[in-house]
Formats: structure tokens, sequence, C-alpha cells
């Protein structure tokens, strides 16, 4: 064999053996995971959330006690609590964080612009300020926008083909949560076109949540669209409850409201999403940039409702309505 095949076959040796090295390195890893949640984390896989996290974690190889620690911090529903815990995060140095809903994404960002950050599930992740754009995010943060702010006029339009005379329609919001701004503008303008004026309620705690239930009846509402968000997903039955004391049909974008009582539920999946945003944790260790990886969004929609509470309302699901439904409640 000559000098020069020599040399070139030891280099190519060389090439190849780094970055198999490199692999191997990262095999042995154990990758910590820091998740920054405001309702109360259920670390279990039944958890209707943060259980398809853990699941979709395992489908891509990574096992808690072997080469993954997820360190679980939770507001346990105090939004003032989520600062310093994103802080202990940072001090700690995990290797990635996933923040669930807005008011999380937006307290790791401050938090750190050099740990990489994935939205679970985000209203509106450009107009909050968390991304420069879908395509490309720029920065330290992706992952998943959710439709809950764009589905306010349609739900709107689902709750009057069950209440036809229906003018007057409350809309609960979290006033804390950025990502709301578009749906403070894009239901009234939708209500507008078909003469419903929309009540909008201000609520981030259970007691101004049952506050607000009891203006809306003084304030003559007919309906009410809960809009999603962490505080209201943490209660959604007492939401559903709520809604049923004070006569009053109901919808929201997460099927666990209607599988707690509540109406009927339109939206994405947002165990889907959770499952999803392992995904983007997996990218991320194997060596993509945050900000370069796209905001992904939901592809299909569901629609739960519930017929037992309709029947307690004393109204009806229109054909129009049953049709779509990809759950039924009895």
């Amino acid at each position: 064999m000559n000098r020069r095949r020599k040399l070139v076959i030891a280099l190519g040796a060389g090439a190849l053996a780094a970055p198999l090295g490199s692999f191997a390195q990262q095999q042995g890893k154990v990758w910590r995971v820091g998740f920054l949640s405001y309702r109360r984390v259920e670390i279990s896989d039944s958890d209707f959330a943060y259980g398809p996290f853990r699941q979709g974690m395992r489908e891509l190889g990574y096992v808690e006690g072997k080469n993954l620690v997820i360190e679980w911090r939770s507001a346990e529903g105090k939004t003032e609590r989520l600062p310093a815990l994103a802080a202990e995060l940072v001090r700690m140095k995990v290797d990635l964080i996933v923040a669930a809903g807005t008011p999380a994404v937006a307290v790791a960002q401050k938090a750190t612009t050099t740990i990489p950050i994935v939205m679970a599930s985000i209203l509106d992740p450009v107009g909050s300020g968390f991304v420069a754009s879908l395509a490309r995010p720029g920065g330290n943060i992706t992952g998943l926008k959710n439709f809950f702010g764009d589905l306010g006029p349609k739900h709107l339009e689902m709750l009057r083909s069950m209440v036809p005379k229906l003018t007057r329609v409350a809309m609960l919001v979290n006033p804390n949560n950025a990502g709301m701004a578009a749906v403070r503008k894009n239901v009234p303008a939708a209500a507008q076109k078909i003469g419903v004026t929309i009540l909008s309620f201000d609520a981030a705690s259970p007691r101004e949540i049952e506050s607000a239930f009891s203006k809306m009846t003084q304030e003559k509402a007919g309906a009410v669209i809960v809009v999603s968000d962490s505080v209201f997903n943490t209660q959604l039955s007492q939401i559903a409850d709520l809604a049923a004391k004070n006569r009053l049909p109901s919808i929201h974008a997460i099927r666990e409201y209607a599988e707690a009582g509540g109406l009927m539920s339109y939206g994405n999946s947002l165990g889907e999403d959770y499952r999803r945003a392992a995904t983007y944790v997996d990218k991320i260790f194997k060596g993509a940039k945050p900000g370069d990886i796209p905001v992904e969004q939901p592809t299909t929609l569901e629609l739960a409702i519930n017929m037992k509470t309709a029947k307690a309302l004393g109204i009806k699901f229109p054909q129009s309505i049953l049709v779509q439904a990809t759950k039924v409640i009895e």
C-alpha cells in the first residue's frame, strides 16, 4: 500500500471515529429536563397532559432513572411562584426546560436566554413575544402553538346553533395570559356580524372564577365561552359545575372539560400537544437549535359533547353537531 493511500485511509478512519465517539458519549449521557408548570403536576401517566409527555419521551428512547431525569416544578396554582421555580431550574443547569402554558413560558424566557425552552401548548407564541415567527422562531424558544385562541368564533357559532335565540354570550378570560389578546378581538368581531353581544369576564383564580359566573347571571348572559388557559384547565370541574348551576350552555377547547361535566368542547388534543413536545426535546438533544425548529400547529381537531349535561339544561344538540362529534359522553 503506498504512502498516499495509507494517509487517505487514516484520515477517513479518524473522521469516522470522532462522530462515533461523540455519539457514544451522548448515548451514555443522563439528560436533565426541567418541567415548569402552573397547575399541580401529577407525576403519573394518567395525567391528561403531562402523562403523554412522559410517554412521548419513552417512545423516543428516554427512560427516567436511566438516561433521563425530569425535574418537575409546579406553582401549585399560584402564578407568583413561577419566577422562583424557573430561577431554580436555571441554577440547576438543566439541559432544557419544558414550559407548560403561557405564564410558564413567559417566566422561563425571563430566567434564561441560553437554556433551550420548549413550549408545550401556547395560544399565541408570536403575539406573546416568545418567538419571532412560527417558521423561524429565533432565540432559545420553540415548541407548539395550539388553536385555542383561534377557535373563539367557531365556539360562538356552535353555541348559537344550540341556542338559536342567543343574544348575549359571556367569555371567561385570564387577564394574566398575554395570548388572550387575539381572542378579545376576534370573538367580539365575529359576534357583531351575527348580532350577538360578547360580555368579557376576567378571572385568574378559583375565587375570581366563581365571582365571574355570578356576574354573568346578573348581566343575563345566555351562554359562556371558556378560553383555554392554565388556570381554567386546572379548574375544569369547578367551571363545569358553575355553568350547570347557572344554567349556562358552555364550551371549552379541551375534551377534558366535557368529560368533567361541561356541555361541549372543540379544539385540538392537549395530550397530543404534550406528546409532540417530546419530539422537540429529542431534536434539541440531538443537536438542533431551538431557533431553527419551526413551531408546530395541530393538524386535527376533536369535538366532545355531554348528552347528560344537555338534558339537564333542557337543550338538544342539533344534527350538525352530532355528526361531527368525535366523543359522545352519555
